[in-house]
C-alpha cells in the first residue's frame, strides 16, 4: 500500500498556502511514532505516552476541556481519539475519585499540543505520566485539524499508532465491547422507596452519581444479567440502560433482556448506547454515522417547542428507524438525526446524549428527574 505521509512537524495544507515555521520542541528528546490510517495516510508525531503499539478505530472530540473525564469514558473503548483543541494536558490529572471509571479506555491518544507543565490545585500528575502507567500510547502532531478535515471528508477509518514494530488493523465494530467493560457483579448502592436497576454497558460514573442524589435505591448489573430469571432475589420498580462502546448490534443478549421488561410495561430509559439498544429491542433500527459524535456541544432539539439544549455526546452509532408507537423526543440541530424518542403511551424513551454531564448553560439533567416521575406513576399506579 502506497502511504500519504503528513509530517507533523513542517506541514503544507496545500499548495496555495505558505508554509508554516518548522516547530521547534526545547524539551528533553523523545520518540518518533506515526499514526496510519488504513486508506495510507500517515500522520508523523512525537511521543509523550506508551510507546508500544496499538490499533483501532480512529474518531475526534471537539469538546474545550474534561481530557481525564473524557478517557475514562468507557464509550471510547478500542477506539484511538483525536482531541481537536490544541491544548492537553494543562491542568494535569485530577484524583480518581472525578474519573467516569477506575481506568483510561481510549485505545490511544492524539493531541496537536500536549503540555508538561501542568498547574491546577487538584492536579495529581502529568497526562504522561498516567498515559504511561496505563500503557496508552500518544501522540502529539502539529495538525490536528488536518487528521480531522480527513476524517470528516472520508468517514471514521481504522488506524493504528506505531513506533518501530508494524501491527494488523482491528475494527472494534466486530466485537462485544460491553462485555468487556460492564461490571462482573451486581452493586447495590443508597436507600429510598423506589429501586432502580442500572443495566451498566459500561456506565459513566455520574449516571450513578445523578440517580443517587434523587434518593433511590440502586441496583447495578451487568449487561447479560437475567433480570426476570425465577431465581432472580429483588424486586425493582424501572430500568435505566447506560452508554457503553461500539456496535449496538453486538449486544443481543441485553436487547433480550430490555424486550421482556417493555412486554411487562416496567417503566424503561435509555442513555446513549442504552437508547439504541432500546430501539432495537422495540423494533427499530440503528445505523452507523458518517464520523460521529464526540463533544461537549452538540445542539439538540425539542421538536415544537423552540428549544435547544446543548449536550455532550459520545457515539458512532444511531438510531435511524424509530420504532412502532414511539415518537422523536429529541432531533440533532446539525445534521437532524434522532438525538431521543419517548413511547406514545407507556413509559419507555430514551436520549442519545449524556443528560449527567451537564456541560451548560440549559442541561438536561431534569430527564433524571422525568425518568423517576413516570417510574413512582408507574408504581403508584399498582398499588
Amino acid at each position: 500500500m502506497q502511504h500519504n505521509t503528513v509530517h507533523s512537524d513542517l506541514l503544507i495544507a496545500n499548495s496555495t498556502e505558505s508554509a508554516p515555521q518548522a516547530f521547534t520542541d526545547h524539551r528533553p528528546a523523545r520518540s518518533r511514532g506515526a499514526l496510519l490510517l488504513e486508506d495510507g495516510t500517515v500522520f508523523e508525531g512525537i511521543s509523550f505516552g506508551y510507546e508500544g503499539p496499538i490499533a483501532g478505530e480512529v474518531v475526534f472530540c471537539t469538546g474545550m476541556v474534561g481530557y481525564p473525564e473524557t478517557l475514562t469514558d468507557a464509550s471510547y473503548r478500542g477506539q484511538i481519539l483525536a482531541m481537536t483543541y490544541p491544548l492537553v494536558g494543562n491542568y494535569g490529572v485530577q484524583d480518581r475519585s472525578t474519573w467516569e471509571d477506575d481506568r483510561i479506555h481510549v485505545a490511544g491518544l492524539i493531541v496537536s499540543d500536549y503540555v508538561d507543565t501542568p498547574s491546577h490545585a487538584q492536579s495529581t500528575m502529568t497526562l504522561a505520566t498516567w498515559l504511561q502507567q496505563e500503557g496508552i500510547p500518544a501522540l502529539e502532531i502539529k495538525d490536528t485539524r488536518l487528521l480531522t478535515k480527513h476524517i470528516r471528508t472520508h468517514g471514521t477509518m481504522l488506524g493504528k499508532i506505531v513506533f518501530d514494530d508494524d501491527i494488523p488493523f482491528y475494527d472494534p465494530d466486530l466485537d462485544n465491547l460491553v462485555e468487556q467493560v460492564s461490571v462482573k457483579q451486581m452493586l447495590r448502592e443508597g436507600s429510598g422507596e423506589t429501586t432502580i436497576v442500572l443495566i451498566d454497558c459500561g456506565a459513566k460514573r455520574n449516571i450513578r452519581r445523578s440517580l443517587l442524589a434523587r434518593n433511590v435505591q440502586l441496583i447495578t448489573v451487568p449487561w447479560d444479567w437475567d433480570l426476570f430469571s425465577p431465581t432472580n432475589n429483588f424486586d425493582f420498580d424501572g430500568i435505566l440502560i447506560s452508554n457503553g462502546p461500539g456496535n449496538p448490534q453486538m449486544v443481543d443478549t441485553t436487547v433480550q433482556t430490555i424486550r421482556t421488561a417493555l412486554e411487562r410495561k416496567i417503566p424503561t430509559m435509555g442513555i446513549c448506547l442504552g437508547h439504541q439498544l432500546l430501539a432495537l429491542a422495540a423494533g427499530g433500527e440503528t445505523y452507523k454515522l458518517k464520523f460521529g459524535h464526540r463533544s461537549q456541544n452538540q445542539p439538540c432539539l425539542l421538536p415544537n417547542e423552540k428549544r435547544c439544549y446543548i449536550t455532550t455526546q459520545n457515539h458512532s452509532f444511531a438510531v435511524g428507524t424509530l420504532p412502532p408507537e414511539f415518537s422523536p423526543w429529541f432531533i440533532n440541530a446539525n445534521d437532524g438525526s434522532n438525538e431521543g424518542m419517548k413511547h406514545n403511551t407507556l413509559p419507555f424513551f430514551s436520549v442519545q446524549f449524556h443528560p449527567e454531564a451537564t456541560p451548560g448553560p440549559m442541561d438536561t439533567e431534569w430527564i433524571f428527574d422525568y425518568f423517576l416521575q413516570r417510574v413512582n406513576e408507574t408504581r403508584e399506579g399498582k398499588n
